[in-house]
């Protein structure tokens, strides 16, 4: 009775030991004592995410995530054609190729992978980056350096690795330079702040020359029309008065005298010396 039913415990054991699941986003492939089983081309055999079976104690099974995944480490440093250090801050976009060849390069080990990666990918963006100047890098031809690098990388053989995609997220100056270089540029914009304030004054000069010019000839002409009207005036005052004179030149020259009475005995101290049968004294003197 119990070897009835060690039997088909054993069976079920070996079932479940002989089955294994590979998951979705995931491939696998069997070891045969310690080496990539093959189909009869010699091609590993990739397992797909599902349901599958190995022979059991003889295979194992390791799975390894197929998905693209992002490589995206700390910036580095690198050197232009021009001898200028760059820090350079870029990602990767990368896929297992070949499960064969990355899992006898990095062991199925993903640190590892990225490790080797990294390695290769600073090596093609160094000597990619080595033969362009800042100006560039910097510019549009940017996405060129970048395209560059993904061609010279978008297939890892050794590593069973493919490179989908590499991409340079920012690019900054070593702290050593980027004090010269922003002093250079607070120099130049402040000669250029200098030129233009001195351009400004010169045309603020010549702007207030040209307004004291303008404000000159608007006086004298304003002063050459006052004189002539004032002559003008003082012709037709003259005029008036010659002709009134004429009418009667006894009256208006007692007028006057009186005028210049009043004007001399303004005030109660006046002293005048004079003579008696002064001109000056006509009207007061005459009886008539």
């Amino acid at each position: 009775m119990n070897k009835l039913l060690i039997l088909p415990v054993l069976i079920i054991a070996m079932l479940f030991s002989s089955a294994f699941v590979i998951t979705e986003g995931q491939h696998g492939i069997v070891m045969q004592f310690s080496k990539v089983k093959r189909d009869a081309a010699g091609d590993p055999v990739a397992y797909p995410p599902g349901l599958h079976f190995k022979i059991p104690f003889i295979d194992s099974v390791r799975s390894m995530d197929t998905r693209i995944q992002t490589l995206d480490d700390k910036a580095d440093r690198f050197v232009t054609s021009e001898k200028k250090d760059l820090i350079i801050d870029s990602y990767v976009k990368w896929q297992i190729d070949d499960l064969a060849v990355y899992f006898l390069a990095t062991g199925g080990n993903k640190m590892q992978a990225e490790s080797l990666l990294k390695r290769k990918i600073n090596n093609g963006l160094r000597s990619e980056i080595g033969s362009h100047t800042i100006t560039d890098i910097v510019s549009g031809k940017r996405g060129q350096v970048m395209e560059t690098a993904l061609k010279r990388m978008a297939r890892s053989s050794e590593l069973g690795i493919k490179v989908v995609d590499v991409r340079i997220k920012r690019i900054n100056l070593p702290d050593e330079v980027s004090n010269s270089v922003y002093k250079r540029m607070r120099a130049e914009r402040l000669a250029v702040a200098k030129e233009h304030r001195s351009k400004g004054q010169e045309q603020s000069e010549v702007i207030r020359a040209n307004i004291d010019r303008k404000v000159s000839i608007m006086l004298a002409q304003a002063n050459k029309e006052s004189l002539e009207i004032r002559g003008v005036g003082d012709a037709e005052s003259s005029q008036i008065y010659g002709d009134s004179y004429s009418q009667d030149a006894e009256f208006f020259s007692f007028l006057r005298s009186m005028k210049a009475y009043e004007k001399s005995f303004t005030g109660k101290d006046d002293v005048m010396v004079l003579s008696p049968d002064s001109d000056f004294f006509k009207y007061m003197n005459n009886k008539d």
